[in-house]
């Protein structure tokens, strides 16, 4: 055992829940969530790969043994060949190949006589890897106390603040803020308080083009170019438009974002230069500069299979529905959620009366306050802000049998079998919460989850006024006393 632990200890070894699916694409594989602001920049020193039931299993790259005769580093790869998690505690079992398809040369024969070596102490290392990670929690009697736990795990994360979370499960609604939006201040958050819900507004224009498709007004093989002020025949791959269907789906190879200089500034996102980086790029940057740099993309193909993330595409698609309903998305938006779901307090832009209620919040491990995310173009890929009361409504519309709803979940690609995606949302599969929506907020001083699991009847979003590179695992992690309290409420029924 205590030879085992040390290598654990020596191999990085992480196994640990991930609640957000990594794509079956090249782009998707790099990372467990799109990078704040939708930057794909896979992990220097860290590799994922996916197991079946969500899990997974990270292994630094760096990780090497030393081969007795040759003093030459060996690199290897784990694979999974068996595994099984029983709430959070976890049995696994493991095998070396130094044949894995992500090996790009055959090994050599030392390396092939260190892994036969190997091989006998798999047994033990089966039996001894639960002793590699923690304890887990049991789960709360009750969702109010998982959201407590929640909460405090969350803000005990380096850097954290505040958080508030909304629980819609069964009918019943829960609400929870805990924190300090500014440390030492005695200003927690509360109900009134607005929040910078980040790329989960990309699943509200989902929601409306999911709508218009049910109107007749538009179909996803509607190739993006009409409904374009002007003719783009670089909108195309081989002779193949760009459709509706491969912008919501980021499938259209399409920039992550416009100006592209801005996906350079974002490469660095938590350098404390970065939020005033992005100010000046959008400092005088409108629609019109939009369709002026909408000419120099280059869609690299193939349509409709790679994941590649792009808020471009869904500013497109903001367009796009202001082409169907004749109107300016910020009112079609807020006209809709009004009608459909009783959300009155949810916007892409604050007015001066409202100033005073948006939450401050700060970037990567900067002490001082930043500022907000800059209005985009149409603002539908990362500008609305929110209250807690309104994403409990959200949520709540996400769980009911609204037909937009329901069009907007069907899943329109599939990467593998437990991921697919849909009218933006992420399509996720798991043992414990069947199949689920989700998506991941994030800009230079907030990051937001939304959950939506039908076979629970439960939603959840989770909000905290900090964006870091840990801020959304942190989260993932705090999440998981909800999800094993609703799992053990079910199971005792």
């Amino acid at each position: 055992m205590q030879i085992f632990q040390s290598c654990c200890s020596f191999l990085s070894l992480n196994v640990k829940t991930k609640n957000e699916y990594v794509g079956a694409s090249r782009h998707a594989r790099q990372k467990s969530r799109p990078h704040p602001l939708a930057i794909q920049r896979a992990p220097s020193t860290v590799r994922h790969f996916r197991r079946m039931d969500g899990a997974r299993l990270s292994v630094a790259s760096h990780a090497r043994l030393n081969d007795g005769q040759t003093g030459q580093p060996l690199l290897f790869v784990m694979q999974m060949s068996h595994y099984m998690e029983e709430r959070r505690g976890t049995f696994a079992k493991f095998f070396l190949s130094p044949l894995h398809p992500l090996c790009e040369n055959a090994p050599p024969s030392w390396m092939v006589r260190m892994m036969t070596k190997l091989a006998a102490s798999i047994t033990v290392m089966t039996l001894a890897l639960a002793a590699c990670k923690p304890a887990a929690t049991a789960p709360a009697h009750d969702i109010p106390a998982a959201m407590r736990q929640t909460a405090t795990t969350l803000l005990q994360s380096t850097l954290l603040h505040a958080t508030s979370i909304a629980v819609v499960y069964r009918g019943e609604e829960f609400m929870l803020h805990q924190g300090e939006l500014e440390t030492g201040k005695a200003n927690p958050p509360n109900d009134t308080t607005l929040y910078e819900i980040g790329s989960v507004s990309k699943t509200f224009a989902g929601l409306l083009l999911a709508n218009a498709v049910l109107d007749g007004k538009a179909a996803l093989d509607d190739p993006i170019q009409k409904y374009l002020p002007d003719a783009y025949p670089n909108l195309q791959w081989q002779g193949q438009p760009v459709r509706l269907r491969h912008l919501i789906t980021h499938t259209s190879t399409m920039p992550g974002m416009l100006p592209l200089q801005v996906n350079s500034i974002l490469k660095d996102f938590t350098a404390h230069a970065t939020p005033a980086k992005l100010n000046a790029a959008y400092a005088s940057y409108g629609q019109q500069q939009f369709w002026q740099d909408l000419h120099t993309v280059s869609i690299t193909g193939p349509l409709g299979k790679d994941y590649a993330y792009s808020s471009a595409g869904t500013e497109l698609i903001a367009h796009t529905l202001e082409k169907i309903y004749g109107m300016p998305y910020e009112v079609l938006l807020t006209q809709f959620l009004a009608r459909e779901a009783g959300m009155r307090d949810t916007r892409l832009r604050i007015t001066a009366t409202d100033a005073g209620r948006l939450a401050p919040g700060y970037h990567s491990d900067n002490p001082v306050v930043t500022t907000p995310m800059p209005q985009l173009p149409w603002g539908a890929a990362g500008n609305l802000k929110s209250t807690m009361p309104d994403m409990a409504k959200y949520l709540r519309l996400q769980l009911s049998a609204h037909p937009a709803v329901i069009e907007s979940h069907q899943p329109l690609v599939r990467f593998q079998d437990d991921f697919s995606i849909g009218y933006f949302w992420n399509i996720g599969s798991t043992s414990q919460l069947g199949t689920h929506y989700v998506h991941h907020g994030g800009v230079p001083r907030a990051q937001s989850y939304a959950w939506v699991v039908p076979k629970y009847q439960l939603g959840v979003f989770i909000i905290t006024n900090q964006s870091g590179d840990a801020t959304a695992g942190a989260m993932e992690s705090a999440l998981a006393h909800i999800f094993d309290t609703v799992a053990s409420l079910e199971s005792a029924k």
